[in-house]
């Protein structure tokens, strides 16, 4: 049981990391772009996790973990935010998403920086469910309206297709099939509402988490190439 959360991050970038070498996907090439922003946006969402870990907002179980730690946090956690942004940016970069609409892509972003405002003020008290929409509806205006990046729709539609997975992969930490949880989440920080056993504010934080290491795994993509942002 104590391999429970390390397998869960090894097999959630297992096949990702072995199709990165595929001759018509060679997502190894964009490794240049990726590994930086992965470091960024990873020590960011680590520092917010350690500080809410700290204030008990949720916290880990220890029966399945290895016991290795960095600072407050599991070791496994830590591997979360490298092993989960490389499965969904190796599939925004292999995905042939080709459609692109600049009026769909900005009712999106405004339908969403409307509803994280919403979610953020009606739900202000919990930190947890503030923190995710708040996070997440300013990103969001920084790709659509200050950086007005054109690949915003691309991501919109992997999302999408993140889901299947992201449920397979929160479902088990957040303790379906399980006697108990990987991760706890204290319910005086949340607004409670959970699809099966994973919190509704998961699937937000995870959003902004992978638009964060877009934003950065293009810009610099862009950058090194002179061109148009990595596909």
């Amino acid at each position: 049981m104590k391999y429970t959360y390390l397998l869960i991050d090894l097999f959630s970038v297992l096949f990702p990391f072995a199709f990165s070498f595929h001759p018509k996907l060679k997502f190894y090439k964009n490794w240049f772009a990726f590994f930086p922003a992965v470091c960024i946006s990873g020590l960011i969402f680590i520092v917010w996790d350690m500080y809410f870990t700290n204030l008990k907002v949720w916290g880990f179980n220890p029966d399945y973990l290895t016991g290795i730690y960095v600072g407050n946090l599991p070791l496994e956690e830590v591997l979360f935010f490298f092993c989960i942004p490389y499965a969904c940016v190796f599939t925004y970069a292999c995905l042939p998403l080709k459609y692109s609409s600049k009026s769909i892509t900005r009712w999106l972003s405004a339908l969403l920086i409307a509803g994280s405002l919403v979610m953020s003020i009606v739900f202000h008290r919990y930190a947890y469910t503030f923190s995710a929409f708040t996070v997440l509806g300013i990103l969001i205006i920084l790709a659509q309206f200050v950086l007005r990046v054109g690949w915003l729709l691309r991501f919109y539609q992997t999302y999408l297709v993140l889901l299947v997975p992201f449920m397979l992969v929160n479902g088990p930490l957040t303790g379906t099939g399980l006697a108990a949880p990987v991760v706890w989440y204290n319910p005086s920080q949340m607004m409670g509402l959970r699809i099966l056993t994973i919190p509704f504010e998961d699937t937000f934080y995870g959003m902004a988490l992978i638009l964060l290491n877009l934003l950065i795994y293009n810009a610099i993509g862009a950058s090194r190439l002179s061109a148009r942002p990595l596909l």
